[in-house]
């Protein structure tokens, strides 16, 4: 996170709406995804702004990946109801910077889990470096799950960040929308930079039933940190 002065303004309904015409022209989910239901619908939005350097977007994606090849994901992932989930992942910066990195996967088991997992390994840097804008993402994930082709029990924005929100809507607006929509928002603080941000993060960001935040002290410590909070996510009573 680098300090930048904000732009002109971009409203909610705005981003919303710009972001929910993307969704529905731009995506292709997986053919398996079609007409599911599924126990969570969860957007996996990390951080590719000015602070994170290759060193530390390797170690994002490379803690994501092997997340999903933890024995004990999966199996939380095939403990609900409808024994599934369904995963996307979304890079982003700056207000106008959102992109699709991984589209909408099922998780149903350790074959479709190592998919995920390869998918995410392979994935490059798509998301141009830029300020942070975790109100823009928030509302661009918004419309991701508003979006998707299949209906979820509990739909989850998973938001990773090392910075506070310093371009774009108001982050507690962007909060309170997002939220009343029926959409829980998690975060995980990366402490590296802002010794703060767990806190910034619960006061403003975060919302929704069971809402959280997961600390990592580092980047170094974002693998242990992700599969914990993704454990936290999909089987709530472990948290």
């Amino acid at each position: 996170m680098r300090a930048h002065p904000t732009r002109g303004p971009r409203t909610i309904a705005g981003l919303l709406a710009s972001g929910l015409l993307l969704a529905l022209a731009g995506l292709a989910p997986h053919a398996s995804a079609q007409s599911s239901r599924v126990d969570i619908a969860l957007v996996l939005a990390f951080d590719c702004s000015y602070s994170v350097d290759a060193r530390e977007f390797e170690l994002q994606r490379r803690g994501l990946a092997q997340a999903f090849l933890d024995e004990a994901v999966v199996a939380a992932a095939q403990a609900g109801r409808h024994g599934r989930i369904a995963v996307t992942v979304v890079q982003w910066s700056a207000d106008d910077i959102q992109t699709v990195a991984v589209p909408w996967r099922l998780v149903d088991g350790p074959a479709t889990a190592a998919e995920l997992a390869n998918r995410i390994a392979g994935m490059p840097r798509l998301a141009a470096p830029g300020s942070t804008s975790i109100s823009a993402v928030m509302a661009y994930s918004a419309t991701l799950l508003e979006a998707a082709p299949f209906a979820a029990d509990k739909r989850v924005i998973d938001v990773a960040t090392d910075g506070i929100n310093n371009l774009g809507p108001w982050l507690r607006d962007a909060r309170n929308l997002v939220v009343a929509r029926g959409i829980t928002i998690n975060g995980l603080a990366i402490q590296d930079e802002v010794d703060y941000l767990h806190h910034y993060l619960r006061n403003r960001m975060i919302g929704g039933p069971g809402a959280f935040v997961e600390i990592a002290d580092d980047y170094d410590d974002f693998p242990r940190a992700i599969r914990t909070k993704l454990l936290r996510e999909i089987l709530p009573a472990m948290g």
